[in-house]
């Protein structure tokens, strides 16, 4: 978790994205499979969250859009900031078993993130998909990222709130 916190935290010093960051692992051994950072602004693409850019870039790595697929280890994707809904959707399509988050989508929209839609039993909804979910791993730490990030001047951007 704290490495994926330092690529959050990096990517805000650069100024390269916004305060989210994310890995692929294998879950046996921890074999780090692919990172990603926060890519929207930069690549002026909605859909760059960083664990929609560490899932394509572990699908890629791998050579399969199945990370679950059989006979491969199983994978974890590790967050700083648990998903949105965009990624929420992603995630049991991508094929990934395990999900560790730092902070909570709640701390994203304190600081003005809209997280979107989700189910509020989201986690019981991937627990029923055979996906574990861990929350608040380092959770201070991922909220400092964020408070960073806002506190600096960071573009808030999202989806827009309902009225």
């Amino acid at each position: 978790m704290r490495f994926v916190i330092a690529l959050a935290s990096t990517n805000v010093a650069r100024g390269t994205g916004g305060p989210f960051g994310a890995a692929v692992f294998e879950r046996t051994g921890w074999r780090l499979i692919a990172v990603g950072v926060n890519l929207v602004e930069s690549t002026r693409c909605s859909h760059a969250h960083a664990e929609m850019v560490a899932l394509a870039n572990a699908q890629q790595t791998v050579g399969r859009f199945d990370l679950g697929a059989a006979g491969f280890p199983t994978h974890e994707l590790v967050t700083s900031c648990e998903p949105c809904a965009m990624c929420y959707g992603a995630i049991p399509w991508s094929g990934i078993r395990s999900v560790l988050c730092g902070a909570r989508a709640s701390d994203a929209e304190a600081i003005g993130f809209d997280e979107g839609a989700k189910p509020k039993n989201w986690v019981a909804e991937f627990k029923n998909r055979r996906i574990t979910v861990t929350r608040d791993l380092c959770r201070k730490e991922s909220v400092a990222v964020l408070q960073e990030y806002r506190n600096g001047g960071g573009a808030i951007y999202g989806a827009r709130k309902r009225s």
